[in-house]
């Protein structure tokens, strides 16, 4: 239960289905009710809600988005529509029913591709496929199949950033952004389980204000009243659109601390009628400090379980840090959320083939910070072809000391590994495990290493000051 029991005059503990909930609005008679605050599973309620108090003329009304928006934006068909009519870009996607339909689809867009089912929370049975072979084990092994749920199947945008953007808009078609939050981790990875920051770091300004334009049209276009989230992928000054949710985000707490206005608050006011000028909340506020957002994951509870972040959610919670540059507000966060980064020792560092050379960075990063680095051959091969002093460690199945010596003498204190396919996937799992059991910090993507190296370098430079919050608005 969300709901703290002394926020509201009576909280129900009842499943969120129709029968309940119509019992609950019989019970109460509510003037208003608002579906904007529970994620996904009052969202679907909403039209089957609307046509009963229709149909029995109720005075209750859905406050907010109306649910026919609300079903535009969840229906891929009529939210395509929309997209061509406001020439907003999508990434290439199709919709499959069987491996064949699928097959046909993933060939003429090109891999790698996201497959899901087309109704998911927390992106549950989402994978990146990479050829042929995965998208068949996919199809076959993965998920059931339905013609009433087709796959939807989308081009993955490599090295693409992800940005989500939280929005509010009132009855007048006023559209105010929250706040705009690049992701620290690279599409793919689930929103939940990102890290981000406010303002955003390193997003072209070209992109940012086409960001901004189509987060505008786009809210006015689904008449929404109340809460947006969109979710957005950059490459470059290239921006494409992934999916808008006309309901609160669970990136909103965070936005509301980050520029000090509770926007939840605001948006329940606006569903009940006011205009965002008479509540003083007109423009985008852009704090002067850094916000990083970081997820807390449970994989110490779940022994055996992989730690690698992919497309399905697997955090539990969210941290937060706040300072005056990005490298100290994310080593905040990084502290808040169990993670004890090293100041000295040794980083051990094996990446996949597409991989080797975006880390040659951060390596050199790292040794200007006075760490050791040492590598799996492949990776220190390319490592020392570029000039850096790299030592030379085994792969799990080449002989001792391997890597996982080297764990458990605690002879290592940061791990950077990316993943490199099936023929690594064991040696990969008990690495992973390894580092979670060791308590030794993971970086699985190349964004977290170089907020990593930014990190340590904040936490060498000088001692972190706490404040309160206050101070910051």
């Amino acid at each position: 239960v969300s709901t703290d029991y002394d926020t509201s005059d009576r909280l129900y503990f009842e499943p969120l289905t129709k029968e309940d909930v119509l019992n609950i609005i019989e019970a109460e008679s509510p003037e208003g009710i608002i579906v904007q605050f529970g994620g996904q599973t009052p969202l679907k309620l909403a039209l089957p809600l609307q046509k009963y108090l229709e149909q029995v003329e109720s005075k209750t009304k859905i406050w907010g988005t109306s649910p026919d928006s609300i079903d535009t934006a969840e229906d891929r068909e009529r939210f395509e529509k929309i997209l061509r009519d406001l020439d907003i870009r999508q990434a290439a996607n199709g919709l499959a029913r069987s491996f064949e339909d699928a097959l046909a689809v993933a060939q003429k867009i090109g891999y790698p591709v996201v497959v899901r089912p087309s109704y998911v929370l927390g992106g549950r049975a989402m994978e990146i496929v990479y050829s042929d072979q995965e998208l068949e084990r996919y199809m076959t092994f993965a998920v059931q199949v339905e013609p009433e749920h087709p796959i939807l199947i989308d081009q993955f945008l490599v090295n693409a950033i992800e940005v989500d953007v939280d929005a509010i808009a009132d009855a007048t078609g006023q559209v105010v952004i929250g706040g705009i939050m690049e992701h620290i981790e690279e599409a793919g990875i689930h929103s939940g389980d990102s890290a981000c920051s406010i303002p955003y770091q390193t997003l072209a300004p070209a992109a940012v204000e086409t960001i901004r334009q189509w987060t505008v049209a786009l809210a006015k276009a689904l008449n929404v009243i109340g809460l947006m989230n969109i979710q957005f992928a950059v490459q470059g000054e290239t921006v494409y659109i992934l999916e808008a949710n006309p309901r609160a985000s669970r990136t909103v707490p965070f936005v509301s601390k980050a520029i000090g206005t509770p926007l939840a608050k605001m948006a329940s006011r606006v569903m009940s009628g006011k205009k965002l000028e008479e509540l003083g909340f007109v423009e985008e506020q852009i704090p002067e400090h850094v916000s990083v957002k970081e997820a807390v994951l449970p994989f110490a509870k779940f022994p055996g379980t992989d730690t690698l972040l992919g497309p399905e959610m697997r955090s539990t919670g969210e941290a937060m840090g706040i300072d005056v540059d990005f490298g100290k507000a994310f080593a905040k966060a990084q502290l808040s959320a169990g993670q004890k980064l090293p100041l000295e020792g040794t980083v051990f560092v094996s990446m996949s083939d597409r991989h080797k050379e975006a880390v040659v960075p951060v390596v050199k990063d790292l040794i200007d910070l006075g760490l050791k680095v040492v590598a799996t051959e492949g990776t220190r091969k390319v490592l020392c072809l570029h000039g850096l002093d790299v030592g030379l460690t085994l792969k799990l199945h080449e002989g001792r000391p391997n890597v996982l010596d080297g764990i458990k003498n605690g002879v290592i204190q940061l791990i950077i590994t990316t993943p490199s396919g099936e023929e690594d996937r064991a040696d990969g799992i008990k690495i992973r495990r390894s580092s979670l059991d060791y308590k030794i910090p993971l970086i699985t993507t190349i964004a977290g290493a170089k907020a990593t190296a930014a990190a340590i370098r904040a936490l060498k430079s000088e001692v972190l000051e706490v404040k309160a919050i206050q101070n910051y608005y």
